[in-house]
Order: C-alpha cells, then sequence, then structure tokens
C-alpha cells in the first residue's frame, strides 16, 4: 500500500471508529487498527471523537412550546437547531405552537424508524405542531429550475427527469418499477450523476486548460447547492473535488481508496451524527466495493470488455452493500445486473441532458423525451422478472454474510487459493442455512388489525379492514414472506397486497360459508368470523372489532386489536420440524 493511501485510509478508518464509538462502546475493538496505520488513524480518531463531545447534537426541551424559525423540506430550524415538523408544512417562516415529542419507533416490521432516520439528518427530536400562528411563503428558488426541466416533456416524463436529476421522487408513480428492477439507485443523486457532470463539465470546457478543472468543481458545487447536501451526494463531490484540485496543481488525478478515505474523515469532522444515514452507508459501501472489486477482476478487450465492465461494476457496488439492500428493501431484482448494462448508457446521456435543460429550457425537450421513455420502457420490462424477498436480517446474519465474502475477496487478490477460499466461505454459508431451520410457529398483530399466522413454510394472512394494506405488504417483505397460502381480506385490500407479492387463495370476509384445508392447515370461514387449526393450535376471530384468541397444548393466548398507531405483538407458539 502506497503512503498516500496509508495516510487517507487511516484517516478514514480513525473516523470511522471514533463515529461507531459515539454508538456503540464496543466499536472500539477496532482500535487495534492503529498498529497498521499508526499517526493517520490516531489523528482521524481524536479529531472526530473530540469534535462529538465538544459539539452534540442539541436536544429541544420536551413538552408545549412556541417556536419561531424557517421550515425547509419539512425541517424547522430555530436559532436551538433543528427539528423535524409533524404533520408537515410548505417552505416558509413560521410561527408555531405545539410541544416537542421524541420520534416515533417503527410500527410495523420494516416501518420507518423515526429515529435513526433523523439522527441521520442531525435531529433529535419532533415537533408536534398544533397552531400555525404566523406563517410568510418563502419563494423556492429551485422552482424556475423545474419549471424549465419540464418545458416541452409529457407529465411522466418531467416527473422522471426531476427525480433523475434533482432528486425529488415526489409524484412519480413509476417509482416501483426502478426498484423492482434494480434501478432505483438511478434516482439517488451520488457518484454516478457527479462522475457524469464532472466528466461532461471537463469535455465542455477543454480548450481552457487546467483551468477548466477548477470551473469543473465550481459546477458541482453549484449543483449541489441547488439539489441540497444529501450524505451521498456530498460523499460523491468531495472524491470529485480531491480528483480534480490534483489535475489542477499537476499531481495527477488521487486513486478512488484514497479518494474515498479523505472524504468520509472529511464528512465524519462535519457532521459525525450521519453515520446513521441510509444514503450514506450504501454510496461508501458500493463505493468501497468499486474501489476493491474492479481492479482485481479481469478485464477483456473491445465489445465484450464493455459488456464485462458493466457486469463487473454492479456486481462490484453491490457485494458489499448486499445484506445492508436486503435488509431495508427486502428486494433483489436478480435481472439488475443485465437492466444496469442496458441502462446505464441511456442514464449516462440524460444526466448532462438533464443539467443542461435546467438552464435551456425547452430547447433538448425533443432530444431528452425520447431517450427517457425508452428508459421508462426498460425499467418496466426488467421489472417484470424474477425477485427474491428477504427479511430483516441479524447483526449474525451480517457477520456472516462478510465472513463469508472475505475469502473470496482474498482469493481475487491472489492471498488465498480459490479452492481454500470456497471452502472457507462455505461454512457461513452453511452456518446461515442451518440456523433458518427449523421454521417458527408464530402469531403476529399488524398494527391495528392486520393478523399473520407462520406455520412453518405457510403464511395465512387476515386483514380486517383499518391497517394500510401497502404498509402490510412492506411488513410481510420484512418478515421474509415471499409468498402468501391464504390472504383474507376485502376486495380493494386484497388487489393491493396481490400486487405485492404472490397469493395462493383469496377469500372475502361475510360473502359465504367456507372450509378449506391445505397443507396440514384447516380454515373455517363464517359470516361473523373465521377458525384456523395449525400445528395443534385453534386461533378465532371476528370481522368486527375483537381479539383473536389462541389455545393450544394447555395455553391460552389473546392478541387484541391495536389503537391508532398502535406496534406490532408478536407470539411465538414453536417450531415446525
Amino acid at each position: 500500500m502506497y503512503a498516500p493511501e496509508r495516510l487517507s485510509l487511516g484517516l478514514g478508518l480513525g473516523a470511522l471508529l471514533a463515529s461507531l464509538a459515539l454508538v456503540h462502546p464496543l466499536a472500539l475493538v477496532g482500535g487495534a487498527l492503529v498498529g497498521v496505520f499508526r499517526l493517520p488513524f490516531l489523528l482521524g480518531f481524536i479529531l472526530v471523537f473530540f469534535r462529538s463531545l465538544l459539539f452534540p447534537l442539541p436536544l429541544p426541551p420536551s413538552g408545549p412550546l412556541e417556536a419561531e424559525g424557517v421550515v425547509q423540506r419539512g425541517i424547522l430550524h430555530t436559532s436551538s437547531g433543528a427539528v423535524h415538523v409533524n404533520p408537515p408544512l410548505e417552505d416558509g417562516v413560521y410561527h408555531l405552537k405545539g410541544r416537542i415529542v421524541p420520534p416515533a419507533p417503527p410500527r410495523l416490521p420494516g416501518g420507518l424508524d423515526e429515529q435513526t432516520w433523523l439522527l441521520g439528518q442531525g435531529i433529535r427530536a419532533v415537533f408536534k405542531v398544533e397552531t400555525v400562528l404566523e406563517q410568510t411563503p418563502v419563494p423556492d428558488g429551485r422552482e424556475v429550475f423545474r419549471t424549465r426541466l419540464r418545458d416541452g416533456l409529457s407529465p411522466r416524463v418531467a416527473r422522471m427527469m426531476e427525480a433523475l436529476t434533482l432528486g425529488e421522487k415526489q409524484g412519480l408513480g413509476d417509482y416501483a418499477a426502478f426498484q423492482e428492477s434494480g434501478l432505483a439507485h438511478l434516482l439517488a443523486l451520488s457518484g454516478l450523476h457527479v462522475g457524469l457532470l464532472a466528466a461532461f463539465f471537463v469535455l465542455l470546457l477543454f480548450p481552457l486548460g487546467p483551468s477548466r478543472y477548477l470551473l469543473a468543481l465550481l459546477g458541482l458545487l453549484l449543483y449541489l447547492g441547488l439539489v441540497g447536501p444529501n450524505p451521498s451526494l456530498l460523499r460523491a463531490t468531495l472524491m470529485a473535488g480531491l480528483s480534480l484540485l490534483g489535475l489542477f496543481f499537476g499531481l495527477g488525478r488521487s486513486s478512488l481508496l484514497s479518494a474515498l478515505g479523505v472524504a468520509f474523515f472529511f464528512q465524519m469532522l462535519l457532521s459525525p451524527w450521519t453515520i446513521f444515514s441510509l444514503s450514506l452507508q450504501l454510496s461508501y459501501l458500493a463505493t468501497l466495493g468499486l474501489a476493491l472489486g474492479l481492479p482485481a477482476l479481469p478485464k477483456a478487450k473491445g465489445g465484450l470488455g464493455v459488456v464485462q465492465g458493466a457486469f463487473w461494476t454492479t456486481l462490484s457496488a453491490q457485494a458489499l452493500a448486499l445484506p445492508f439492500l436486503l435488509h431495508h428493501f427486502h428486494l433483489l431484482p436478480l435481472l439488475s445486473p443485465l437492466a444496469n448494462l442496458f441502462a446505464l448508457p441511456l442514464v449516462g446521456v440524460l444526466v448532462p441532458l438533464g443539467f443542461l435543460k435546467l438552464l435551456l429550457g425547452d430547447l433538448l425537450a425533443p432530444v431528452v423525451e425520447p431517450l427517457a421513455r425508452l428508459l421508462l420502457a426498460l425499467t418496466h420490462l426488467f421489472a417484470q422478472g424474477p425477485q427474491l424477498v428477504w427479511g430483516e436480517i441479524s447483526f449474525a446474519g451480517f457477520a456472516l454474510y462478510y465472513l463469508g465474502l472475505l475469502p473470496l475477496g482474498l482469493a481475487l487478490y491472489r492471498k488465498l487459493s480459490w479452492e481454500k477460499a470456497l471452502l472457507l466461505t462455505s461454512l457461513p454459508l452453511a452456518f446461515s442455512l442451518l440456523s433458518a431451520w427449523p421454521k417458527p410457529v408464530e402469531a403476529l398483530r399488524l398494527g391495528q388489525d392486520a393478523f399473520f399466522f407462520r406455520l412453518g413454510q405457510r403464511e395465512v394472512l387476515f386483514l380486517m379492514g383499518r391497517e394500510d394494506p401497502e404498509g402490510v405488504a412492506r411488513a410481510l417483505k420484512a418478515l421474509g414472506v415471499g409468498a402468501l397460502e391464504v390472504l383474507v381480506a376485502e376486495e380493494g385490500p386484497a388487489r393491493i397486497l396481490q400486487r405485492a407479492l404472490p397469493v395462493g387463495r383469496v377469500i372475502h370476509p361475510g360473502r359465504e360459508a367456507l372450509d378449506l384445508s391445505t397443507g396440514g392447515l384447516r380454515l373455517e370461514v363464517r359470516k361473523d368470523g373465521w377458525t384456523l387449526f395449525f400445528s395443534g393450535y385453534t386461533a378465532r376471530g371476528a370481522f368486527k372489532e375483537g381479539p383473536v384468541e389462541i389455545a393450544g397444548k394447555g395455553r391460552t393466548w389473546s392478541l387484541p386489536p391495536g389503537l391508532k398507531e398502535a406496534a406490532s405483538l408478536r407470539l411465538a407458539l414453536g417450531y415446525a420440524w
């Protein structure tokens, strides 16, 4: 490892340890790395750790109060700090009356963890608005750019270009298709956008000589100011800035690994709490995967090399981030590498065109419209491909994944034979497969009145009507449910669930008496209620409000319906051998 890389990696790892130590003291075990990186590691750790202690996040006083400040993108900025506003308010200057409340925990499996989400933005509390005492609208300086971006485009393409260029995904009806095709990362402003814009600026300003690098950096900073400094975009801009400055001063372009370490150090020094941001975590893990994987992977020449390079890029970017993607999004599109192979060239043209359209308006619409429509068509085509559904991953699951990945990485760098690497990788894999057996037998109340029964390999859901079916669908994916054996729900909610995952049998309550037997379970549906027999247990519930009573093996339990905003309940009954 070269001295500059050792220095930058030492700074980055020291900053990482300091940030993690603020989350849990056990992270200090990583201090063993000081023997490898020495002074840079110590410097990164000390600066970030003491910056966090000396300038902690302010915690507003709890209880009722009045507050004055500016609301921007759902955040109220006051003289004493920032708080999240609930319910959301339009941007403007406000005088508000309300109370400070703690962030809400997730209600459903896979639901929003508001505390972690807000900590990633440097916020520790929520302002519950009761009365708006005074409001002064503030003109949105970005509206003129939005108008130019939309000019001459069809509404559907305009919404996609807003997401692709400005990162504004509200109202994008095609977003689910981007997720299901493995192309959602194209709409997350990060290294791809910054890299494309930096290359575009450098080529456009080529006649200006070395000055073009400074002007390109200025263009990136203006873009950052326009769309807002989200963690992944800030990371990419810091890394691109280091390379552009190196080229301007004649030092050459910094290596990807060096720029990554320095960028992480400065980002943690600026705001150590962004370690909680999922956007930051995925951005750095994907970039680290590229920095470690691409140099060691084989490279072909000609057209095959282009195809192979696109495949290796997708694979390297996902290798380290994969467990985080599965844990938070519960979905892995299996055709993602192929989808990216076709979509990336289109995005490579659309991102610079979108930036120019912010300035030129409808002049570029005849070029942007057909290219954007082609990207949408590809997205929906690949969204029909097979999906791997995965539930939330435990700490042990994360550890097993990276333990299994490590020998493959060592073999890639010829530090270990492939035979030994595959043998070592098979051990965590085998342990992971064994830990998933036997399958649990359990009953859950999801939110207010959705009752879910997992019977080994079979799952049954009763959706009574008050709980949001889309939230229930996300919860089922977080539980690792790939398909439902039986769904009991009204027609509207049932259609939403069926769009989210396969359903074997749909039963609409209150229609007619029905007896159903399948795979070791028996369901009796009557006009006013239902009875489920499974694994030696009996569960009974009514279609109107009421508890679900469960009895079996000499014991009884009751799962009462929840109030509004109620959290979920889980009852572990045993295992299916």
